[in-house]
């Protein structure tokens, strides 16, 4: 099928319509607002978010940021709360109602019950002349003038300004937390935005072979000793042990294209002087940064001025912080 030329001019419409309608809301984050965060942060349960049709689809979404920022939430669907689920809601929970017209039939169902359970109700709503606004504890304002589709009919606009009402909400609770990203890794320890936030150097490099020649040593001893380490590298230190330069299977590339016989030749002649390194206690992400900063596979991990271990880019890719 073959597509018009003003698709291009669609696609951009409906985002400026969307983003134009959620600078619009701004004006609606007022003192209400303020207190909602207030209470949320004041109470003993959790926020349940619930809705029904593209509604759950949002409430599922909030519940998932909420949790992940701090604020213990779950998803209630609407349909399900009236036949049965309504039991976990408990009268220290506070419970958010989404609905775009207001007038959602298992909603305005739901909110004589849920206020009976004792819990507070926060409307999400796109209509301030509805049922969930006028019978709601709270409510936060999504009006919106129409929505993205030509038709005024699919939830598009409604359903990113709801979204977006969330997040606003869920930021403003984290900030009144104090919620760091210390936090926020305890959240994901196994994601990679988690890991990004507390794995270390030493959580990784001791798995790793130490390949390690003494600069005077031969060329071809060495790559005996690179070869066995199966890291492609080796750290080259002086009588001292001092760390003064690595070796590569770039720098070996190099040599043979030079020389013929390198039966004489030792190590430091042809190494890579002033090799970059990582501090052992330092977190993997600044391995990761450095090894984009200069463009190289693997660093040396050193302690006090001492070769401790070998971190390399298949590492942190085995990690999922790449």
């Amino acid at each position: 099928m073959k597509l018009t030329k003003n698709i291009q001019t669609i696609a951009r419409r409906t985002l400026l319509k969307e983003a134009e309608a959620i600078q619009k809301v701004t004006a609606f984050i007022d003192d209400k607002f303020e207190l909602i965060v207030s209470e949320i942060l004041a109470m003993n349960g959790r926020v349940i978010v619930t809705g029904i049709g593209k509604s759950a689809i949002v409430a599922n979404k909030i519940v998932a940021t909420l949790n992940s920022t701090g604020t213990p939430s779950i998803f209630m669907h609407a349909a399900d709360a009236i036949h049965g689920d309504l039991g976990m809601i408990q009268a220290d929970d506070m419970v958010m109602c989404i609905s775009k017209s207001g007038n959602t039939e298992e909603i305005k169902v739901l909110i004589p019950l849920i206020k009976h359970s004792g819990a507070k109700v926060i409307g999400l709503v796109s209509n301030m002349d509805s049922y969930v606004a006028k019978h709601a504890d709270f409510v936060l304002n999504g009006t919106i003038e129409e929505e993205a589709d030509p038709n005024n009919l699919a939830p598009t606009t409604s359903t990113t300004v709801h979204m977006a009402i969330g997040d606003a909400l869920a930021i403003s609770l984290l900030n009144a937390r104090g919620f760091t990203s210390r936090d926020f890794a305890k959240y994901h320890p196994g994601g990679s935005l988690g890991k990004q936030l507390y794995l270390k150097v030493d959580d990784i490099y001791p798995k790793n072979e130490l390949p390690i020649v003494v600069q005077t040593a031969l060329v071809k001893d060495s790559i005996l000793e690179i070869s066995r380490k199966r890291l492609g590298a080796a750290a080259v230190v002086d009588e001292k042990s001092a760390l003064v330069g690595i070796f590569t299977d770039g720098d070996l590339r190099r040599m043979l294209e030079k020389h013929t016989d390198f039966s004489h030749i030792t190590i430091g002649e042809v190494m890579t002087p002033n090799p970059k390194t990582i501090n052992k206690g330092e977190y993997a992400i600044h391995a990761l940064n450095k090894m984009r900063e200069f463009d190289i596979n693997q660093l040396i991990v050193v302690h006090e001025s001492s070769v401790v271990g070998f971190l390399h880019i298949s590492d942190l890719l085995n990690e999922g912080i790449v």
